[in-house]
């Protein structure tokens, strides 16, 4: 297949018109003496072709493709992280760009995602984002070097490159917060056992709010599992099988919450009136479909993307500077969502 521009001499041929017919119709010439039937038929012809006299002339004009590559770590095919494509997505189309994306894997290799930029700067896309489905920093390669580029949901090791992330600590505070403002004092935590910043920002705000709010902070009352439902499951076991057990838990995430709530319903523990749960990421399916409906905390993966696209634009356009940015990264708020898993403590 050519990779030939589409002119307006291909939208000629494809309506069976002359170049002057087409340029007429395209521009809405009043004066021009054209059928509605030949005005339809060049259209047509222009849409199927792909032909965007305006798009055309602003790429000649500004050197600028009007495309921006969107590297998805995995969010593509993950329902609530998606949200991040739609943000960038929505934005871009706002402000009159097109996001062009590849998806790969979290556990790609340096020379896989080497070939993924360079198939999009070879798209002769303007800018890139690059978004992972879970917080972590990375170190990207570096035919991206001198790209405008924001990383969306992570941080570059070597803070070279613009990043988007979200609060995490401020998120676990709200939600350990919410169980003391309901009058818990013994609050377990089951936490993660990934390397990440998610796992260490979450656990460092529980025990900061414990002790920020006069209470005992309990070193077993925490535990940590892989975070899928079994790691929820087993953590949660552990700590309502103690004779001191928790009257409240704070998960690292909703999957983890889910574990819990099975755990409690088979030791025959009521939510929330003999054990209140909070979650993490306000994944829908699961806590609005738990019951109780799981109170949580949302990660802003639609802000994440709306501001990336947002930002990244007007690095392209000249209206801010990147590398200013990527000294310290940007911090989205994690709202808490109130739902009706937390309760005053029964005992």
């Amino acid at each position: 297949m050519s990779n030939k521009p589409i002119g307006i001499k291909d939208v000629a041929g494809a309506a069976g018109v002359s170049v002057t017919t087409v340029s007429h119709v395209l521009n809405d010439v009043s004066y021009a003496r054209i059928s509605s039937k030949t005005r339809d038929k060049v259209k047509h012809a222009a849409e199927a072709l792909g032909y965007d006299p305006n798009r055309l002339a602003q790429a000649l004009r500004t050197q600028r493709s009007g495309m921006l590559g969107f590297i998805s770590e995995e969010i593509a095919t993950t329902p609530h992280a998606g949200r991040i494509i739609l943000g960038a997505e929505e934005t871009a189309r706002r402000r009159g760009y097109h996001l062009m994306i590849i998806n790969t894997s979290s556990k790609a290799t340096d020379e896989s995602r080497k070939a993924d930029i360079a198939a999009l700067l070879k798209g002769q896309v303007d800018g890139v984002l690059y978004a992972t489905m879970y917080h972590r920093r990375l170190a990207l390669p570096d035919n991206l070097n001198g790209v405008p580029a924001i990383l969306v949901d992570s941080e570059d090791t070597n803070q070279s490159i613009s990043s988007v992330i979200p609060d995490e600590a401020g998120g676990a505070t709200a939600a350990v917060m919410t169980l003391i403002d309901a009058g818990h004092q013994r609050i377990g935590m089951i936490n993660n056992t990934d390397d990440v910043p998610a796992t260490h920002s979450r656990l460092q705000a529980f025990k900061d709010t414990i002790s920020d709010a006069g209470l005992t902070f309990h070193t077993d009352l925490v535990e940590a599992e892989h975070s899928e439902v079994p790691g929820g499951y087993e953590a949660a076991l552990r700590l309502l099988t103690r004779k001191d057990r928790p009257t409240a838990i704070f998960c690292y995430n909703d999957r983890m919450a889910m574990g819990t709530y099975r755990a409690a319903s088979e030791l025959g523990l009521n939510i929330p009136e003999d054990l209140s749960v909070v979650g993490f990421d306000n994944q829908e399916l699961i806590a609005e479909n738990l019951y109780p409906a799981l109170t949580t905390v949302s990660l802003p993966h639609y802000e994440m993307g709306a501001w990336a696209a947002e930002n990244l634009i007007d690095a392209i356009e000249g209206k801010t500077d990147l590398a200013l940015m990527a000294l310290h990264p940007t911090i989205l708020d994690c709202p808490l969502v109130r739902r009706d898993s937390v309760a005053a403590p029964a005992r």
